[in-house]
């Protein structure tokens, strides 16, 4: 071996195949690295990618619920308004359609008297156009010194009130309600008035609101409504009844149980009138009805206020309950009461009430609505005997209010706020506050607490489709309904209020009621013998 092929150890040299094969070998590792490099900003640029597409889909998701919320509260405004409109339009043509009836009938009864009786017809077509500009003036009149009766307790169409008052003007008893401070005696309507002036925005000094009640003619029927399966409340009703007929000269009404309860006890009652169907004499029982008296607890009032699903007369609600919110009067002075009533004027409370709709996911539209309910205390909406927690999505007018998870909710006017609302830990409020209480029922959420929405709303409750379970529906502790996924409860206030009579004023009587039936704020006062400041 030749010295060049030595080491300087005297070892042979690697040959050159070894050396072939590890310059192939650092060649192929020098390649997996620059793959590595290229590789790896590739990788990183992608998850950035995937980062950005999911954060744009959520973004759309957001897009999408909100359309859809915005879609839904402005189907349901849409369906509000046409209802409203073909209310309007069918009490328009059916007013056309008496009216041009009973010219017809003042015409053919000329015609049939002949001549001798055309000036009788001519008086009669003067004192039917009198009329109608009586009344068209009286609403003028009203908007400056008061409400008359035919404006607060309407029926949607003043000018039907007008004719039904020129039909029955023997029978039913007009009135004017009107606003006035403590001590003040003018009957005149006092506003808030909003002035803008030197830049800056003042209101004028407000009145106490109080709602006045004054007879413009005397009360000639009156209805009574009792609490039953109760021997006091009978004989109270039996005197009652004897005393307002001999007395007072009135035509009592009474139902149809009250009034077989009267001729068992003796044939003397044979005079209380009462109705046979129920469901089309009731609807127009506020056309003959002057006054209703309720002798029984809130649930006689409640009951009372359920009988009209329009306006409702002025109603005298006498205690014989148990708690008694909303009646003042005490049965052992209904003679001086009752008397003051009729004689006038008188302090009312216009209790407000809810109209509620059912609107179902079957329905070929929005206008496909079950028969609309009035409430006066609360609508409650709940979760049944399903154990599952309710899911109630929640809107009010255009806005998405929330999702209620819990044993359900309860939506209730200022009157019902000291029942099912104020157990379930809603706030009591002043009746004559025009709102509606969002109350919900053991919320699976310690921040849900309840809210006072004002009373121009209109809320919408519905069950959505991936609820576990269906919903119940009932209203004024009654008539339950079973809401299922998709199906739709659409509440506001509805135009009707209840006109209760005040003892002494509304403020007082709701202080009053408070402290004696649930004694508010009770109880011992601090003794004056301990220690003191100096």
């Amino acid at each position: 071996m030749s010295p060049s092929q030595l080491d300087s150890n005297g070892n042979a040299s690697v040959s050159q195949q070894e050396n072939g094969f590890a310059d192939s070998m650092s060649i192929l590792n020098s390649e997996k690295a620059v793959q590595e490099i290229i590789q790896q900003p590739l990788m990183q640029g992608i998850e950035d990618h995937l980062i950005e597409f999911s954060e744009a889909m959520r973004t759309v998701a957001k897009a999408l619920r909100r359309a859809a919320e915005g879609k839904a509260s402005a189907q349901a405004e849409a369906v509000e308004w046409k209802r409203k409109y073909e209310l309007e339009r069918a009490r328009n043509l059916q007013l056309e359609h008496k009216g041009c009836n009973e010219e017809k009938a003042v015409l053919s009864s000329g015609e049939s008297n002949g001549d001798v009786n055309c000036e009788r017809v001519d008086s009669s077509a003067d004192q039917l156009v009198l009329s109608r500009q009586t009344c068209k003036q009286s609403e003028v009149c009203c908007g400056k010194h008061g409400l008359c009766s035919h404006e607060v307790l309407r029926d949607g169409d003043p000018d039907s009130d007008c004719n039904v008052a020129h039909n029955r003007m023997t029978r039913k008893a007009s009135f004017k309600l009107s606003w006035c401070c403590k001590g003040d005696n003018s009957d005149q309507q006092k506003h808030d008035i909003v002035s803008f002036e030197r830049g800056n925005i003042t209101t004028a000094e407000r009145s106490s609101k109080q709602i006045s009640l004054k007879w413009e003619s005397q009360p000639q029927t009156v209805l009574i409504l009792t609490k039953p399966n109760s021997t006091s409340v009978r004989i109270l009703c039996a005197e009652m009844v004897r005393w307002l007929k001999e007395q007072k000269k009135l035509n009592i009404f009474v139902e149809p149980r009250v009034r077989v309860e009267l001729l068992t006890e003796s044939s003397y009652y044979n005079f209380v009138q009462t109705w046979q169907d129920a469901d089309k004499e009731i609807v127009l029982l506020h056309m003959k009805v002057d006054l209703v008296v309720t002798l029984g607890g809130d649930g006689t009032v409640l009951w009372a206020a359920s009988m009209f699903k329009g306006p409702v007369p002025p109603v005298v609600p006498f205690s014989l309950g148990s708690l008694g919110f909303m009646t003042p009067f005490h049965s052992e002075h209904y003679r001086e009461c009752l008397e003051s009533i009729l004689r006038g004027p008188i302090s009312i409370t216009l209790r407000h009430r809810l109209l509620c709709r059912v609107i179902r996911d079957a329905a070929k539209n929005e206008y496909d609505t079950e028969e609309s309910v009035i409430v006066l205390n609360e609508v409650t909406i709940d979760r049944g005997i399903s154990s599952f927690l309710t899911n109630l999505e929640c809107y009010c007018d255009n806005s998405f209010v929330t999702c209620v998870q819990g044993d359900g909710l309860i939506l209730s006017t200022t009157s019902g706020s000291t029942a099912y609302s104020l157990a379930a830990g809603g706030s009591m409020v002043h009746p004559q506050v025009p709102g509606i209480l969002f109350t919900p029922i053991c919320p699976h959420s310690l921040s849900f607490r309840p809210l006072i929405l004002p009373e121009h709303v209109t809320l919408r409750v519905q069950v959505p489709f991936n609820s576990r379970s269906h919903a119940w529906a009932s209203f004024d502790g009654k008539d339950r309904k079973r809401l299922a996924p998709g199906d739709a409860l659409v509440c506001s206030m509805a135009p009707w209020p209840v006109p209760t009579a005040c003892q002494s004023d509304s403020t007082s009587d709701f202080l009053r009621s408070i402290h004696d039936g649930l004694h508010w704020n009770l109880r011992k006062t601090q003794s004056f013998d301990g220690p003191s400041d100096p």
